[in-house]
């Protein structure tokens, strides 16, 4: 189907949910919700680290057969070869639309700090072959409940709607590579093209039971760079012997925060961040290289290609004044990176619509976009696939009016204190995913 075709869709689509009326909806949404609690503590005790999400997929495809759905798994083809942990389920109910309903399932190499009774005690070995401790303190236990929820939702009430819904679980979204892996492995060769894609997202940043989004950009693109000076080893003692890495490396810290605010114009957002200084061995002798990492953020192609060019510049020209022989300049690589989130205008109306019809208005919320990074915009096929995605709170409401009060944040995502109060959030996020759904699948 078109995209015109969907902006017709989203119009035609009435504020009222006649194919499953709300009272219903809630009914069948709490009398899931002892078994969503416990499918969260047993996905949030037992986490795995991107590109491990072996046992997390096959649980969530027996999930989605017992529920009728035909499902695909082992869909994705890394950069480096290797395959993926992606799965789709389908589920065909007569004509009409294709929509996509996109969980991500992998954990974070963090021990987790919170004292509770379903905490994660797993551990695993890193890419870099380190033994960590391993936590879902991104939410994404939370998103695989809510997913699972949904497509129950739809599996037990296909005489609301018609179509055929895709309910896919994606690998690696923490180094933003799964959806790109998918994709690589023909998708949407395998299975049909949707004319939308749905997405949550939990946070901190507001009150469980509430939802917040907004047309336009919700999260930034992400860029990782890696920028290695090459010098000359010597001793500490006689620096002109050498070609100090270290200071070339310094010197570019400091020169780098002069493209965002010398090179972007002040009404565009970017960030430019060195997260990752690696250089030397003992405190007396210079090394013969500094490797730098990077994270750059933006909202549109433009600023994000001024980063990469600034930085690619800035470093070859440290590199020059200090007089780096030509075969010596720095080497600069970009192992990973994702686009901005942007939301469809008519899929985030009626997200609100939706939303504001289930939950009431007073807990639907105008979504600020942030500078975080997801990589589902991989699936929207570079944007010709509308996309539709809400923020789902699951903060504590009093400690969050405090917090505003007294400015000290919440730990929030990827902190090893991240608890989110995930009882009264489940069931607002299958509600509200699973009407939106029905409103397109008509």
């Amino acid at each position: 189907m078109p995209r015109t075709s969907v902006a017709l869709l989203l119009l035609s689509a009435a504020t009222s949910l006649a194919q499953l009326p709300t009272a219903e909806l809630k009914r069948q949404v709490d009398a899931m919700r002892p078994a969503m609690e416990s499918t969260y503590q047993q996905l949030h005790r037992a986490p795995e680290l991107s590109r491990q999400e072996e046992k997390t997929s096959a649980f969530l495809a027996a999930e989605l057969k017992k529920l009728g759905y035909t499902v695909t798994d082992h869909i994705g083809r890394y950069e480096d070869g290797k395959p993926a942990f992606g799965l789709v389920g389908v589920l065909k109910n007569g004509d009409g639309p294709v929509v996509l309903v996109r969980t991500d399932m992998d954990g974070l190499p963090v021990t987790e700090a919170t004292g509770l009774p379903f905490a994660s005690t797993v551990r695993a070995t890193n890419p870099q072959g380190q033994d960590v401790g391993v936590m879902h303190a991104c939410g994404h236990d939370t998103h695989m409940t809510v997913f699972l929820g949904v497509a129950k939702m739809l599996a037990d009430n296909r005489k609301a709607w018609h179509g055929t819904v895709e309910m896919l679980a994606q690998p690696a979204e923490e180094v933003i590579a799964g959806a790109k892996a998918m994709m690589a492995d023909h998708l949407y060769d395998r299975i049909p093209r949707p004319v939308a894609v749905l997405d949550m997202h939990d946070t901190n940043n507001y009150a469980t039971g509430t939802v917040a989004t907004a047309a336009g950009p919700l999260l930034a693109s992400s860029t990782s760079v890696y920028v290695t000076f090459h010098g000359i080893g010597a001793h500490g003692s006689t620096p002109a012997n050498g070609k100090d890495p270290i200071l070339l490396g310094a010197e570019f810290v400091v020169l780098a925060q002069a493209i965002v605010a010398r090179q972007i114009p002040a009404q565009t957002p970017a960030v430019l961040t060195v997260g990752t200084f690696h250089a030397g061995t003992k405190n007396n002798i210079i090394p013969d290289d500094a490797t730098l990492g990077l994270t750059l953020r933006a909202y549109d192609e433009q600023a994000r290609q001024t980063l990469v060019t600034g930085v690619t510049r800035t470093a070859n020209a440290v590199a020059a004044a200090y007089g780096t022989a030509p075969d010596k300049m720095p080497t600069i690589t970009i192992p990973e990176q994702t686009g901005p989130t942007i939301n469809d205008a008519g899929l985030a109306a009626k997200l609100k619509q939706t939303a504001t019809a289930v939950i009431g208005a007073a807990n639907v919320g105008n979504a600020e976009p942030i500078m975080g990074s997801e990589d589902v915009s991989y699936l929207t096929d570079g944007g010709k696939i509308p996309l539709g995605m809400f923020w789902l709170g699951v903060a504590d409401p009093a400690k969050l009016e405090e917090s505003r009060r007294t400015g000290k944040p919440l730990p929030n995502i990827h902190s090893p204190l991240f608890a989110p109060v995930y009882g009264p959030a489940l069931p607002v996020g299958v509600e509200v995913m699973t009407a939106t759904a029905m409103q397109l699948l008509r």
